[in-house]
Protein backbone atom coordinates (compact mmCIF):
# COMPACT_ATOMS: atom_id res chain seq x y z
CA UNK A 1 0.00 0.00 0.00
CA UNK A 2 2.25 2.63 1.15
CA UNK A 3 6.33 1.88 0.97
CA UNK A 4 9.17 4.14 2.82
CA UNK A 5 12.64 4.49 1.74
CA UNK A 6 14.90 6.54 4.17
CA UNK A 7 18.29 7.62 3.78
CA UNK A 8 21.23 10.13 5.03
CA UNK A 9 23.16 8.09 7.64
CA UNK A 10 26.24 7.46 8.18
CA UNK A 11 29.47 8.38 10.85
CA UNK A 12 29.41 12.25 12.20
CA UNK A 13 31.64 13.64 14.79
CA UNK A 14 29.85 14.88 17.90
CA UNK A 15 28.64 18.47 17.04
CA UNK A 16 28.26 17.49 13.52
CA UNK A 17 25.03 17.80 11.47
CA UNK A 18 23.52 15.23 8.95
CA UNK A 19 20.01 15.21 7.19
CA UNK A 20 17.91 12.06 6.78
CA UNK A 21 15.51 11.54 4.10
CA UNK A 22 12.40 9.55 3.36
CA UNK A 23 10.35 9.28 0.48
CA UNK A 24 6.34 7.14 0.71
CA UNK A 25 4.99 6.09 -2.30
CA UNK A 26 2.02 4.12 -3.04
CA UNK A 27 -1.21 5.87 -1.63
CA UNK A 28 0.25 8.62 -0.58
CA UNK A 29 -2.85 10.62 -0.42
CA UNK A 30 -4.41 8.72 2.93
CA UNK A 31 -1.04 9.68 5.16
CA UNK A 32 -2.10 11.77 7.91
CA UNK A 33 0.98 11.93 9.28
CA UNK A 34 5.10 11.80 8.70
CA UNK A 35 7.80 11.48 11.36
CA UNK A 36 10.63 9.54 12.12
CA UNK A 37 11.76 7.39 15.39
CA UNK A 38 15.44 6.26 16.50
CA UNK A 39 16.41 2.65 18.17
CA UNK A 40 19.52 2.51 20.15
CA UNK A 41 21.00 -0.71 21.36
CA UNK A 42 19.43 -2.25 24.07
CA UNK A 43 16.52 0.37 23.68
CA UNK A 44 12.52 0.69 22.62
CA UNK A 45 12.21 2.57 19.50
CA UNK A 46 11.26 6.39 20.01
CA UNK A 47 9.31 8.90 19.16
CA UNK A 48 11.88 11.68 17.68
CA UNK A 49 9.43 14.19 15.57
CA UNK A 50 6.31 13.54 13.70
CA UNK A 51 4.64 15.92 11.31
CA UNK A 52 1.19 16.08 10.32
CA UNK A 53 -0.06 16.90 6.59
CA UNK A 54 -1.68 20.36 7.95
CA UNK A 55 2.35 20.91 8.90
CA UNK A 56 2.16 20.67 12.87
CA UNK A 57 5.21 19.57 14.06
CA UNK A 58 6.02 17.73 17.58
CA UNK A 59 9.56 16.72 18.86
CA UNK A 60 11.21 14.86 21.80
CA UNK A 61 12.80 16.78 24.63
CA UNK A 62 15.58 15.38 23.21
CA UNK A 63 15.18 16.93 19.76
CA UNK A 64 13.92 19.82 20.94
CA UNK A 65 16.39 22.92 19.50
CA UNK A 66 18.69 20.49 17.41
CA UNK A 67 16.77 18.70 14.96
CA UNK A 68 14.03 19.99 12.43
CA UNK A 69 11.58 17.80 10.58
CA UNK A 70 10.37 19.67 7.39
CA UNK A 71 8.62 17.42 4.64
CA UNK A 72 4.75 17.58 2.53
CA UNK A 73 3.33 14.58 3.88
CA UNK A 74 0.67 15.53 1.02
CA UNK A 75 3.88 14.39 -1.34
CA UNK A 76 4.98 11.65 0.79
CA UNK A 77 8.15 13.64 1.87
CA UNK A 78 9.75 14.19 4.82
CA UNK A 79 13.16 15.20 6.24
CA UNK A 80 14.98 15.08 9.48
CA UNK A 81 17.80 17.88 9.75
CA UNK A 82 20.13 16.97 13.10
CA UNK A 83 22.58 19.52 14.31
CA UNK A 84 24.76 19.40 17.25
CA UNK A 85 24.84 15.84 17.05
CA UNK A 86 25.92 13.77 20.32
CA UNK A 87 27.20 10.45 21.07
CA UNK A 88 23.47 9.47 22.59
CA UNK A 89 22.35 10.12 19.35
CA UNK A 90 23.70 7.34 17.82
CA UNK A 91 20.96 4.46 16.13
CA UNK A 92 18.99 3.44 13.77
CA UNK A 93 16.32 5.93 12.35
CA UNK A 94 13.30 5.07 11.36
CA UNK A 95 10.95 6.90 8.92
CA UNK A 96 7.14 6.40 9.82
CA UNK A 97 3.87 7.27 7.90
CA UNK A 98 0.60 6.56 9.93
CA UNK A 99 -1.62 5.87 6.95
CA UNK A 100 -5.70 6.17 6.94
CA UNK A 101 -7.32 3.00 6.58
CA UNK A 102 -9.31 2.51 3.13
CA UNK A 103 -12.78 2.47 5.09
CA UNK A 104 -11.89 5.73 6.80
CA UNK A 105 -12.26 3.99 10.39
CA UNK A 106 -8.86 3.63 11.09
CA UNK A 107 -5.23 3.36 10.58
CA UNK A 108 -1.97 1.64 10.15
CA UNK A 109 1.90 2.64 10.30
CA UNK A 110 4.46 2.26 7.62
CA UNK A 111 7.87 1.77 8.21
CA UNK A 112 11.02 2.10 6.34
CA UNK A 113 14.02 -0.06 6.42
CA UNK A 114 15.85 2.27 8.71
CA UNK A 115 19.20 4.55 8.48
CA UNK A 116 21.91 3.71 11.05
CA UNK A 117 23.38 7.18 12.13
CA UNK A 118 27.11 6.89 14.40
CA UNK A 119 28.01 10.18 16.42
CA UNK A 120 31.20 9.24 17.22
CA UNK A 121 35.70 10.91 16.85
Amino acid sequence: QVQMVESGGGLVQPGGSVQLSCKASGSILNINSMGWYRQAPGNERELVAVMTRSGSTHYASSAKGRFAISGDNAKGTVYLQMNSLKPEDTAVYYCNAVIRDGDGAGDHDSWGQGTRVTVSS
